[in-house]
């Protein structure tokens, strides 16, 4: 078999930025602190047991957090919610206290909950995996709540929206 020469980093940047994602807001709590990330990498992975999975740059407050905690709420955002996305991805200059947008209240964990996402998965983490820059956290939730809002999508470094048929 002929060795494949891996694929240069900017191209693999630009070919991925073609992807389309969901816009989550990933948070925390842990010692009265309240934590949180914006993410466009975060997936289901089984139903049964219902285990979501979430991945965050090792080096951000967030996954530390996350992983002193035990505990994540996986936040999918809306349309409506590209503010919430913004703060949470640190887009917003002297924004120190993130969690003043939007509305925000608890499940079974004490993970923050955004009461009107599209939906949001109540977690306890389950496994940590370290893959390069990140942290894949996969968590089995306990909780999920959900309503009818149009998910915020990000694709081409912009955000989108899903036109449905």
């Amino acid at each position: 078999m002929q060795d494949r020469l891996p694929v240069e980093l900017q191209v693999f940047i630009d070919a991925m930025s073609r992807l389309a994602s969901g816009v989550n807001v990933v948070t925390t709590t842990t010692a009265g602190t309240r934590d949180g990330v914006t993410v466009s990498s975060a997936c289901s992975v089984t139903a049964e047991p219902p285990t979501v999975l979430a991945c965050i740059n090792q080096d951000s407050r967030a996954a530390a957090a996350i992983e002193r905690s035990g505990v994540l709420c996986l936040n999918v955002l809306s349309l409506e919610q590209r503010a919430i996305s913004d703060a949470f991805a640190r887009r917003v200059d002297g924004f120190d206290d993130r969690f003043c947008v939007g509305h925000w209240t608890n499940l079974v964990t004490g993970a923050p909950v955004l009461s009107d996402a599209v939906a949001a998965f109540d977690c306890t983490v389950e496994k940590t995996i370290f893959e390069g820059t990140h942290k894949i956290f996969i968590a089995r939730v306990v909780a999920a709540v959900y309503g009818d809002a149009e998910p915020l999508i990000y694709s081409r470094r912009s955000y989108a929206k899903v036109h449905w048929d």
